[in-house]
């Protein structure tokens, strides 16, 4: 079976972009180390986790607007954000502008692309990419897995990686390890 993982970096209070993200700005004011445990201030342990998650990665799914603010002023160039790995986008529409064939843009809903990614993953993770997306996946059922990357910092503002939920979601911690960039913690969806 095809899990359906949300991996995401966040702030202590639950950020996952700053105040003021764009496309010119894609973390949003003070956000910028939310990141740092992939590179900057990566341990061994940060680079062990990090390799976990790009070795089980099948497809992406995310949202248009995740799309527009990590394509950069360069484009895409010849992949997606993981390289040759099948990336879901959802989209309200189709866009104009030719992409590497890597993206599928999808307009019939997040079900839709999670089934699509699924299929192109096979045995492998169906990773969720972005905010808006795991929180439309979510309380529909179809995240298996919540993965976070606790940075020591507090934004105070910005997009929340949760959001507002209709109603409460039991899930079994799996993982817990503290690093000095991050706190990893991963959770199992209870159903």
């Amino acid at each position: 079976m095809t899990l359906v993982i949300c991996d995401m970096s966040t702030s202590l209070d639950g950020y996952v972009t700053g105040p003021n993200d764009s496309r010119e700005n894609p973390f949003g004011d003070g956000a910028a180390t939310l990141h740092d445990w992939l590179s900057d201030a990566a341990t061994d342990e940060d680079r062990a986790i990090l390799q976990e998650m790009l070795d089980g990665v099948g497809a992406l799914v995310m949202g248009r607007t995740s799309f527009d603010k990590n394509e950069g002023d360069g484009g895409w160039g010849d992949s997606g954000p993981a390289g040759d790995t099948p990336c879901f986008v959802v989209t309200h529409n189709q866009p104009t502008t030719s992409y590497p064939p890597v993206f599928t843009f999808v307009t019939d809903g997040v079900v839709s692309a999670i089934e699509q990614a699924k299929h192109a993953a096979g045995d492998k993770v169906v990773t969720l990419f972005g905010a808006t997306v795991m929180q439309q996946a979510l309380p529909l059922g179809l995240v298996d897995e919540i993965r976070v990357h606790v940075i020591p910092v507090l934004l105070g503002g910005g997009t929340l990686l949760f959001g507002a939920l209709d109603s409460a979601i039991t899930l079994e911690r799996t993982q817990a390890v503290a690093t000095p960039a991050a706190t990893h913690l991963g959770f199992r969806v209870v159903r």
